[in-house]
């Protein structure tokens, strides 16, 4: 696996690639990587013949109040299972690498459909700050396909809104949810949990199931149906931050005649804010 720090040698080991006709696969993260990251890479793997991986923890997509001094850096370990995973390139950048004219001065790329609901709500700037630096990342690597997970299923979708306004000839390919035993979807922020709620968080996703068996089994009063998963989890011990049923492709709440709809959900715990979703064909 080669390492790249900067923009110019990372493109001129990609052009000599392309020149020997090969596709390029693209997997961008924020380090601090577990078993659902390396799925990712070998979802890559398996479509490409070059696989790059980027590892920059952007503060753009940080809120004022949120963790990104002491989001989990852990370069020495994930270089580890890259290797393992047969990455051929890391981009692993720093901030002035990616923002060269400082973060104040920064060219935004603003979506402006379904990026104010959902985590939008509850992260003001957020999706702005994923989409300028996605649009940065996939202008530098120029991948042929790009791969997300499932578990954040409306930055999924907000990248592929961005991709197609903005006609960035990239696929995106979408990776099913990694999850633990016992439901919990893999993230960077389940290092944050205690053990004394370690046991219980899985009751988002259990809620989430829940919903999605109602509404199999023909249901369609959603907003019951809503208020009566908050309460599941408000019983376990968490705060609700949203839980919304909602139409698959444009994440508005869901119409009794779509057949696409997405049940998503996030909640806190005493260190971290958990998200989750469930898709369901009816």
């Amino acid at each position: 696996m080669q390492v790249f720090h900067h923009v110019a040698s990372l493109r001129e080991a990609l052009a000599e690639a392309r020149r020997d006709g090969k596709t390029i696969g693209f997997v961008p993260t924020m380090g601090n990587l577990h078993d659902a990251h390396i799925e990712l890479v070998n979802l890559a793997r398996k479509q490409c013949d070059v696989v790059v991986v980027s590892i920059f923890v952007n503060r753009l997509q940080f809120g004022l109040n949120e963790d990104w001094d002491t989001y989990p850096r852990t370069m020495q370990a994930d270089m580890a299972k890259l290797r393992a995973a047969n990455c051929d390139y890391l981009f692993h950048p720093d901030e002035a690498e990616i923002y060269p004219n400082g973060m104040d001065e920064q060219t935004k790329v603003i979506c402006p459909a379904m990026t104010d609901v959902l985590c939008g709500a509850s992260r003001p700037g957020h999706f702005e700050g994923v989409t300028t630096v996605v649009a940065k990342l996939f202008n530098i690597v120029q991948p042929k396909k790009a791969v997300f997970g499932i578990k954040d299923f409306q930055q999924l979708a907000v990248i592929r809104r961005m991709v197609e306004d903005l006609c960035i000839p990239v696929e995106i390919v979408a990776a099913p949810v990694h999850r633990e035993d016992d439901g919990l979807a893999m993230s960077s922020r389940n290092g944050y949990l205690s053990e004394e709620e370690r046991p219980r968080v899985a009751i988002l996703n259990r809620s989430l199931n829940w919903v999605s068996d109602e509404i199999k089994s023909g249901r369609k009063d959603f907003a019951a149906l809503e208020d009566e998963a908050r309460a599941k989890i408000e019983q376990a011990g968490f705060k609700v931050d949203y839980f919304s049923i909602c139409n698959s492709k444009d994440l508005q709440p869901a119409a009794h005649d779509d057949s696409e709809i997405t049940i998503l959900g996030a909640m806190y715990t005493s260190g971290a804010r958990l998200i989750d979703n469930v898709s369901v064909s009816v």
